[in-house]
């Protein structure tokens, strides 16, 4: 029996993480995955001069965290900074693409927002508070904003988050930061004024909020962890896990090995969380287990650049009032250097989500076929044929943080304290987000008992 300080579960950016910092402060930790390798989702290709990415494409420096994380490992990996274009973002509308506005003139002129809504904005500052904490987004911005702020600024925002819809997502839980404008402030605007008169610590000043990548692809980064934690610090291809005893020894019966310790911490999906905990009351389990999950088909496409300024952005997005088959599609090889070959464009396209569930059950012909359609239709070339794509699925790509979300955090802290010693973490709460999943780790990490 191996003696432990802790047991993290699941070999994600969380776990990762996790798992790093506690062996930074000199704890015994050992790393647990089922698959065969580490990251999760998060994993890099390289092909025919194509880097690209089946799980997420960019990450956002939107804490000090994330930043801190970075420098941590400078050594071992290098943080990639976007190009100017990828401050652009480009919005469909009647089939054309437009840029999102980025400032009073363009907000004043874009043909996306409706006349109306341009001068309701104006009165946003003056708009009775909102009285309901579980709103959803949808109905907030309505209230806020109107209309056509929602159709094509907030829903496909949405999208490109959550791959969720706005009329089930609860602002409170899913656009925390924005509830507390107005829940602080009485006001989007007032609130966003106020947070800009802060005055802030030299950590936070560190926060930029830009989009970031890794060189080479994200999965260096998990890879760089991966080597800090050290190999004999991880257990891949674990196929069993059964816990046994109570608080403060808690015994692991994995494969290949048994280990005790007096806290393990789980960063795997609420879908998981039944058959890792069996001996969990089945109503507690079941109010954890209420987390619906955005499937998302990823299809990274190579083709030859087109010409003009077609892909000089962040990406476009589609709101759902355009019945397109796709959610949205990302430009890396505009955002990042290195990401394809010269005088061609890498893209990946994003098809599914909660409106479209049935795309992951496409086979890989249809799918190839739908996207083709897409891009021809959306860039208005008939004869673009790409000369690369990869495909994929993920079943449990987003967790949707819906009206639930509350009677979920609460049961996880019942569980919590019915358990002493396992804490329930992973984008089961605390936001989805890169940014987010190493602040949740960093936080765990630091409050750990010694």
């Amino acid at each position: 029996m191996r003696a432990l300080d802790a047991v993290v579960i699941g070999a994600g950016l969380t776990g990762l993480t996790l798992a790093f910092y506690l062996r930074k402060q000199g704890k015994k930790v050992l790393l647990v995955e089922k698959s065969s390798r580490t990251g999760g989702t998060i994993r890099s290709f390289h092909e025919n001069g194509y880097t690209f990415e089946s799980g997420p494409n960019t990450g956002s420096l939107a804490n000090p965290e994330i930043i801190e994380l970075f420098d941590e490992l400078k050594d071992r990996c290098t943080l990639q900074l976007p190009r100017k274009e990828a401050y652009r973002r480009l919005i469909l509308k009647n089939g054309k693409l437009h840029a999102l506005p980025s400032g009073i003139i363009s907000g004043i002129t874009t043909p996306i927002i409706s006349v109306k809504d341009k001068f309701n904005i104006l009165l946003e500052p003056f708009r009775k508070k909102g009285d309901d904490p579980d709103e959803s987004i949808a109905a907030l911005t309505l209230r806020r904003l109107g209309k056509s702020y929602l159709t094509y600024c907030v829903d496909p925002f949405i999208s490109g988050i959550y791959a969720g819809d706005p009329n089930r997502l609860t602002t409170r839980y899913a656009l925390p930061k924005l509830y507390a404008l107005e829940a602080n402030h009485g006001s989007f605007i007032r609130g966003a004024i106020a947070k800009a008169k802060q005055p802030k610590t030299e950590r936070e000043k560190k926060v930029t909020n830009a989009v970031f990548s890794v060189e080479g692809g994200l999965s260096r980064l998990t890879q760089a962890l991966t080597n800090a934690i050290g190999e004999e610090n991880i257990l891949l291809n674990n196929r069993s896990t059964v816990i046994s005893g109570s608080a403060p020894n808690w015994n692991l019966r994995l494969s290949g090995m048994e280990v005790s310790t007096p806290t393990i911490i789980s960063t795997v999906g609420s879908y998981a969380l039944p058959e890792l905990f069996p001996f969990a009351a089945e109503s507690l389990m079941n109010r954890i287990n209420n987390l619906r999950y955005a499937p998302i088909v990823q299809v990274a496409v190579g083709i030859h650049a087109l010409r003009g300024k077609a892909f000089q952005a962040f990406g476009a997005l589609f709101p759902s009032a355009e019945k397109r088959n796709a959610l949205g599609i990302l430009y890396p090889s505009a955002c990042f250097e290195n990401r394809c070959p010269e005088n061609k464009a890498l893209l990946s396209v994003f098809l599914g989500g909660i409106r479209k569930p049935e795309m992951i059950d496409l086979s890989d012909q249809a799918i190839e076929q739908l996207v083709c359609d897409e891009l021809r239709t959306v860039y208005r070339k008939p004869d673009l044929n790409p000369e690369l794509m990869r495909i994929f699925r993920h079943t449990h790509a987003i967790p949707q943080y819906e009206q639930n979300s509350g009677d979920r955090l609460a049961a996880i802290s019942e569980f919590e304290n019915a358990y002493p010693g396992i804490i329930l973490a992973g984008n089961i709460r605390d936001g989805i987000s890169m940014a987010q999943r190493v602040k949740q780790a960093t936080d765990i990490s630091f409050f750990l008992p010694d």
